[in-house]
């Protein structure tokens, strides 16, 4: 996976680093190509550069699922336009998608359930591709009292920058503009955080910076989990998720699609 140079959304990664560490993007994995087409970027146009923020999930024709971080970033910048693209390359000529911000009214990193969840929806319905999931209220709780979660997979796609890149200097994080997927394996479960392994060293593969918002379906289903938040420094230990089926996600998430 080395990095792709003079692509027109690499600002991206710099900006991520910056302004929504310890966020996340794809590393160990695979390009996706057409294996998850509900999955898109969150594009912003900052000072006159497009750039790819954040990943997210259509779960309606109309809703784009991301996180409050994402959305409350851009705004505080004073931006209220952003751009959703479900290419599998994000390219000069990707299809985009303008949508409107909706960040939970109760986003606060210092709660121990920070509400971090947000939705983008378009006006019009998006077309050819077949919305994911959400899970049922407290579906992982009774997994988990069932033993139903140990050695369980998770798959989390977004965009975004690579593993880090060692030797000959400052280590990087390489770079570039595809869809990508992964395997984690789940590690521990509280109120509203779904904790997935992606130590490399045990055949886990995960996230990393610029893929914040994206989604960690529940297996090989079109069932998301939870959304990636955000995880260690260096990108190898674990993916801190935040889960779909507490009350809290729920009772943002009603507001703007049907629950079942």
């Amino acid at each position: 996976m080395l990095p792709v140079k003079n692509l027109p959304f690499l600002p991206a990664l710099v900006a991520t680093l910056i302004m929504a560490a310890p966020t996340q993007a794809i590393t160990y994995g695979d390009k996706d190509g057409t294996g998850y087409p509900n999955v898109g970027a969150m594009l912003v146009n900052i000072e006159g550069k497009e750039r790819q923020y954040c990943s997210g999930t259509l779960i309606s024709p109309t809703v784009f699922l991301t996180a409050a971080h994402c959305t409350a970033s851009v705004e505080s910048r004073g931006i209220s336009e952003v751009f959703v693209s479900f290419d599998s390359e994000l390219r000069g000529d990707s299809k985009r998608i303008v949508g409107r911000m909706h960040t939970n009214p109760g986003f606060n990193r210092s709660q121990s359930d920070p509400g971090d969840i947000a939705v983008i929806t378009f006006t019009e319905p998006v077309d050819g591709i077949t919305p994911a999931k959400l899970p049922k209220a407290g579906q992982f709780d009774k997994l988990a009292d069932k033993n139903g979660l140990k050695g369980q997979e998770f798959i989390a796609v977004g965009y975004g920058a690579l593993e880090r890149q060692t030797g000959g200097g400052q280590p990087t994080f390489g770079a570039d503009n595809f869809r990508r997927v992964a395997v984690s394996t789940f590690d521990a479960l509280n109120s509203a955080w779904l904790r997935l392994s992606q130590n490399p060293a045990t055949g886990d593969a995960g996230t990393c910076y610029g893929d914040s918002g994206g989604p960690n379906f529940l297996g090989r289903t079109n069932t998301i989990a939870s959304i990636t938040v955000t995880g260690d420094a260096v990108c190898r230990a674990m993916n801190v998720t935040l889960r779909l089926d507490t009350s809290t996600a729920r009772d943002f998430l009603k507001k703007h699609v049907t629950l079942h």
